[in-house]
C-alpha cells in the first residue's frame, strides 16, 4: 500500500510528535489507578442485572462476527487522490468530529431513558465506532474488502477498550502488524474471533457500565459517547500512523 506522506515539515515534525506520546502511553505498565478501575468495574458490574449482560454479550459478539465476515457492513472506497496525509488528515478529523456528534445525539437520546434505553444504545453506539472506523481506514487507504484490514480494526478497537496489561500486548501486534498478517489464516472460520469480543465485554468503559445503572445513568449518555468516540478516533488515527511508518 503506498500513499503520498509528503507535506509540510512542520506537520510531520507535529504528528511524530503525537504519536511519539501516544506510543509511551500505550506501553507504559498498569498504574494504582488502573488497577482501582478495574475493581470498581468489576463492581459495577455485579450490580447490572444477568439479563443485561447477556444481551451486552450477545451485542458485542454479533458486531465481532459481522466484523470478521463482512457480513451486512458497507465497505466505503479508498481514497484514490494523491492528497498529502497533512490533507487527509483534516478530513479525518472533521469525520470524527461527525462521528462523535452522532454517538452523543444518539446517547442523550437513550440516556434519558434509563437502563433500557441505556441497554439499547449499545449495539448503535458499536455500530457508529465500526463505521467510523472503517471510514477512517478508506482515507489512510487501506481497503476494508481485505479481511486482515478488519481484523486490524479489530485490534485498534481493542487498543481503545480494554485494560492496560491487555493494551501492552495489543500495541505490539500492531507495531509489527506488517509481519503478522502474514501469519492470519486464509480462512476467516479458523481465526478465534472470541478473543476479540471477550476482552471488550469484561472492559467495558466504567462510565459505559454507570450508564446502564438505574437512577444513574440518565444524562450521562452524550457525554460518555462523546468521550469515548474521541478516543476512539484519536487511537485510531496514531495507529494507522503507525502502519505508514511516517519518516521526518
Amino acid at each position: 500500500m503506498s500513499m503520498n506522506t509528503s507535506g509540510s515539515d512542520a506537520y510531520k515534525k507535529q504528528i511524530l510528535y503525537e504519536l511519539h506520546l501516544w506510543q509511551q502511553k500505550m506501553q507504559r505498565k498498569p498504574s494504582v489507578l488502573d488497577v482501582a478501575t478495574k475493581e470498581l468495574q468489576a463492581k459495577a458490574n455485579r450490580i447490572i442485572p444477568e439479563k443485561v449482560h447477556q444481551a451486552i454479550t450477545q451485542a458485542i459478539k454479533q458486531m465481532t462476527r459481522a466484523m470478521m465476515t463482512g457480513s451486512g457492513l458497507i465497505t466505503p472506497r479508498l481514497i484514490l487522490s494523491d492528497a498529502t496525509l497533512e490533507a487527509r488528515e483534516t478530513k479525518i478529523r472533521e469525520r470524527i468530529k461527525f462521528y462523535r456528534s452522532t454517538a452523543a445525539a444518539e446517547g442523550a437520546a437513550t440516556g434519558f431513558g434509563g437502563i433500557l434505553w441505556g441497554f439499547a444504545d449499545l449495539p448503535l453506539w458499536l455500530a457508529i465506532k465500526m463505521k467510523m472506523l472503517f471510514e477512517l481506514a478508506a482515507h489512510y487507504g487501506f481497503d476494508t474488502q481485505d479481511y486482515r484490514e478488519r481484523v486490524f480494526i479489530l485490534h485498534v478497537f481493542q487498543l481503545a477498550f480494554s485494560s492496560q496489561e491487555h493494551r501492552n500486548k495489543v500495541y505490539h501486534i500492531i507495531d509489527r502488524w506488517d509481519d503478522y498478517k502474514h501469519q492470519l489464516p486464509e480462512d476467516t472460520n479458523k481465526l478465534d474471533w472470541r478473543a476479540y469480543w471477550e476482552e471488550y465485554r469484561d472492559h467495558l468503559d466504567l462510565a459505559k457500565l454507570l450508564q446502564l445503572i438505574p437512577g444513574v445513568g440518565a444524562g450521562v449518555g452524550a457525554i460518555v459517547n462523546y468521550r469515548l468516540t474521541t478516543r476512539l478516533g484519536t487511537y485510531a488515527m496514531n495507529a494507522y500512523r503507525m502502519r505508514l511508518h511516517i519518516q521526518p
